[in-house]
């Protein structure tokens, strides 16, 4: 952009264009210099970056158009870095490695549980389809157990595990633990 500027100002006539003088006064020379230089382009243009301006300025219509597309350009580029850094900065990126229910059985490292007394132990206690079977085999095998007495201590447990351990509850209950401070848990998948 530097070079293109010093060379519209360069070849431009109305970058060396003064005004008359007033009055018949002598100006200062006949030929005035041409302020943009490949030093002055370069100065201009980084100024422009950096959203600080210049102390000079093109004074022809093809040097105001090409510091006019620099200056919209870096707008542009500026406000995109910008939205994208503090997107990237403030947006947690929370990747869970189990989606489903099939997911969580097919893992060991994660453990998982439910209440021990809830419609939920019953469910995979009753079910006939093999995933829920094969889940239902490792909870009740599991040491140290991981049935829990209340869901508050299930959801302590998952608080306090870093995401090694899953609670399973009913929806509901789910959806207003999720939503409750310290706003530290999530829902994963679907509903069985």
């Amino acid at each position: 952009v530097s070079v293109v500027l010093f060379l519209v100002s360069r070849f431009s006539p109305y970058e060396w264009h003064t005004e008359e003088p007033e009055d018949g006064k002598e100006g200062p020379s006949d030929q005035p210099p041409n302020e943009f230089g490949i030093f002055n382009s370069l100065w201009f243009s980084l100024g422009a970056f950096m959203q600080q301006g210049c102390d000079i300025s093109p004074r022809s219509l093809s040097g105001r158009i090409v510091g006019g597309v620099w200056w919209f350009f870096t707008l542009i580029i500026i406000s995109s870095y910008t939205a994208n850094l503090a997107a990237f900065l403030t947006v947690e990126r929370m990747v869970s490695p189990i989606e489903s229910a099939e997911d969580l059985a097919k893992q060991t490292e994660i453990a998982y549980g439910t209440l021990d007394s809830g419609s939920t132990k019953e469910f995979f206690r009753r079910s006939k389809i093999a995933v829920y079977e094969k889940m239902w085999t490792y909870m009740r095998s599991a040491e140290p157990s991981v049935f829990t007495r209340t869901t508050a201590e299930g959801v302590a447990r998952v608080r306090k595990s870093k995401g090694k351990f899953a609670f399973l509850l009913e929806s509901t209950m789910n959806e207003y633990i999720e939503q409750r401070k310290p706003c530290d848990t999530m829902k994963v998948g679907g509903n069985l």
